[in-house]
């Protein structure tokens, strides 16, 4: 076997297998599925993006996060599947948590981080920030206010659901009674008012002594909705502080209960109005519920509230997604040190789109496998197809991932839905096969 060819093929595996999950050193390597993508994820809209596992969901949405932080635009991402153990309304104040946390995050970093702190912005882009750094006079203002509301939100996450309590005020005139109820409880039940001074027949003048005892229930639900214009009011100054508009990004949605969707979603929507902050949420459209008819109704409707980013791209625009696909592997071969035609033939690609059904986390997992089969052939001494991955180093590939896929299909599928997908889908891969 070639030593030189090994190495090449050992260095591609590495980097395709570091590259097969969306992080943010792997933007470096994104390619827009489809033209446009990133410009219309860009806008000033709200949009949920829908795609299939392995579509690059959560690489558009690392590459938009990327760009706003060039720009020093605001910009929050959140991975939801770390709260899919959560329940309501718990998941919505984790969220929230996590969401101040990295406001904080941004201020400390990409907002007021100066252009000369190189080994900084190395780890974002190779190019550096596009604005000056914000006031950091201001920037600290701001910082105060999202350290407040992220200690009353922990403090709320940690509390029970709801809890009544007992509290005593005291004050000597009765019009200036100051009940300055605290954030987590509700003072909307009437007040048990004992005199202890002396009488009189005007409240607003003379000086008499009280003694307020209330009972009242705090639920974490009341606080938050009463928290609304509070964090309506912070998220807008953010957008002011840095003059330009920015993003906060939930993505993989579908992680947290279907049950709980449209709220989270309908909580971050009051939240982000009118505010130039906008939501990006990426999750899959079959194990989503965004919108909620009711009076009120939830979530966001798109068309109304939003805008739907569609990453499915098919076999049915077969050129175009072997397009995008190759264009990956072009990028990755050429890291590596070689072409992509020293290192598969053509149609060994023209089998991995096939057999990936377009999805380009798919189309990375086997032609990495593809790599490991080739390398043991070569091994072996059978040097068909010169040294490169051939078509039927992907087929054994493919037949590897198989089971993978198929316990994905389980997990996302209802039993009754498994037959009549697994039939379509099969008359769907020889029309395209055909076709091709």
């Amino acid at each position: 076997m070639d030593r030189n060819i090994d190495r090449v093929l050992e260095k591609l595996s590495t980097i395709v297998e570091e590259a097969t999950r969306s992080t943010r050193e792997g933007v470096k390597y994104f390619i827009e599925p489809a033209p446009g993508v990133l410009q219309r994820a860009l806008t000033k809209r709200h949009h949920i993006v829908f795609g299939r596992r392995g579509s690059g969901k959560s690489s558009l949405l690392r590459k938009l996060e990327t760009d706003a932080s060039t720009d020093r635009r605001p910009v929050v991402y959140v991975d939801m599947e770390q709260f899919k153990a959560h329940s309501y309304p718990d998941v919505l104040v984790s969220v929230l948590i996590k969401t101040m946390d990295g406001l904080a995050g941004w201020l400390d970093t990409t907002a007021t981080a100066p252009a000369t702190k190189k080994a900084f912005w190395s780890r974002i882009v190779s190019t550096g920030p596009t604005r000056s750094p914000l006031n950091k006079d201001k920037a600290a203002t701001v910082r105060g206010q999202i350290r407040a509301i992220q200690l009353e939100l922990e403090g709320l996450l940690h509390d029970a659901e709801s809890a009544t309590r007992t509290s005593t005020y005291q004050s000597k005139d009765q019009a200036s009674l100051d009940l300055n109820i605290d954030a987590h409880t509700s003072a909307s039940l009437p007040l048990v008012k004992t005199g202890l001074g002396g009488k009189s027949k005007n409240h607003t003048s003379e000086s008499t002594s009280f003694s307020v005892n209330e009972r009242y229930t705090s639920k974490k639900i009341e606080y938050l909705q009463r928290s609304v214009l509070r964090l309506k009011k912070l998220v807008a100054d953010i957008s002011q502080l840095s003059a330009s508009h920015g993003y906060i990004i939930l993505d993989d949605l579908y992680h947290i209960r279907s049950t709980d969707q449209a709220d989270v979603i309908d909580y971050f929507h009051k939240v982000c109005k009118d505010t130039n902050i906008w939501l990006k949420i990426g999750t899959l459209r079959h194990r989503t519920r965004y919108y909620v008819p009711g009076d009120p109704p939830r979530g966001m409707k798109l068309s109304d509230d939003a805008d739907a980013i569609d990453l499915d791209v098919t076999l049915e625009k077969y050129a175009t997604t072997k397009k995008f696909l190759r264009k990956i592997l072009e990028q990755f071969a050429n890291e590596a040190g070689a072409r992509l035609e020293d290192i598969a033939v053509d149609g060994a690609v023209d089998r991995l789109v096939l057999a990936s059904g377009g999805v380009a986390r798919d189309f990375l997992t086997i032609f990495r496998r593809s790599i490991d089969i080739c390398r043991e052939r070569l091994e072996r001494g059978n040097v068909k197809g010169g040294g490169k991955i051939i078509t039927e180093d992907v087929n054994l590939a493919s037949g590897q991932h198989d089971s993978t896929k198929r316990e994905e299909f389980s997990t996302d599928t209802a039993t009754a839905e498994q037959s009549n997908l697994l039939q379509v889908s099969d008359i769907s891969t020889c029309e395209t096969e055909l076709a091709a």
